[in-house]
C-alpha cells in the first residue's frame, strides 16, 4: 500500500551508450541530487536506464506509473532532433493530457544559455495522476532548468490529488496560488 504522505519520483535515463555501459550515466544522478537538495517532504526515488527505443521508453515509463506508483516521472536524454531521439514521442504516446507550458518554458530557459536549445523537444504530460517530465540530457541543463520548473511542480501534484509536496526555500520557491479568504 503506498503512503499517501510519501511523493514517489521516478527517475527514467534513455541512453542508448549509457544502457550499454558505454559510460556511466550523469543525468540520472543528476536528477536525483536536486531532489534530494531541494524536498523537504518525504518521497523516495525509483530510477530506470534504458536504451532509445520508444517501445521500451514507454513501458518504462508505464510500469513506473502502474507498477511503482510514481506521481512524478522525470525523463532525461532523447529530447533532441535525432533519429534514435524518441522520449517525447514515448512520453506523448501514454499520456492522457500533455501540458505545453512546461517545454515551452524549458527551452526559454535554455536559450538563455546555448542557441541550440531551438533542438530540443522537450514536453511534460499526465497519465492518470502521475506527472511526467522530459529533459535534456545535460546534468548542467537539467539543473538549470529544474532550478525554474520545479516551482511549479509541487502544485500540479496537488491538483492531480497527490502527496504534498513541500520545498527547502533556500533552493526552490514553491508556488502555490494564496487561498482566497
Amino acid at each position: 500500500m503506498k503512503d499517501p504522505g510519501l511523493c514517489r519520483f521516478g527517475v527514467l535515463t534513455a541512453s542508448d551508450r549509457a544502457s550499454q555501459g558505454e559510460y556511466i550515466d550523469e543525468s540520472g544522478p543528476a536528477i536525483e541530487e536536486f531532489l534530494e537538495k531541494c524536498l523537504t517532504s518525504p518521497f523516495d526515488i525509483t530510477r530506470k536506464l534504458v536504451p532509445d527505443i520508444q517501445d521500451e521508453i514507454e513501458s518504462s515509463l508505464i510500469d513506473l506509473i502502474e507498477r511503482d506508483n510514481c506521481d512524478v516521472i522525470i525523463t532525461t536524454g532523447g529530447t533532441g532532433p535525432s533519429l534514435r531521439d524518441v522520449t517525447p514521442e514515448a512520453t506523448e504516446n501514454i499520456c492522457d493530457k500533455i501540458l505545453p507550458g512546461f517545454g515551452e518554458q524549458m527551452r526559454n530557459i535554455s536559450l538563455k544559455y546555448v542557441p541550440t536549445a531551438i533542438l530540443s523537444r522537450q514536453v511534460a504530460g499526465i497519465r492518470g495522476k502521475c506527472l511526467i517530465i522530459n529533459l535534456p540530457g545535460s546534468p548542467r541543463s537539467i539543473r538549470e532548468i529544474l532550478d525554474i520548473i520545479f516551482t511549479s511542480v509541487p502544485y500540479c501534484v496537488d491538483l492531480l490529488g497527490g502527496p504534498y509536496i513541500t520545498t527547502n526555500p533556500k533552493i526552490i520557491q514553491t508556488f502555490r496560488p494564496s487561498k482566497k479568504k
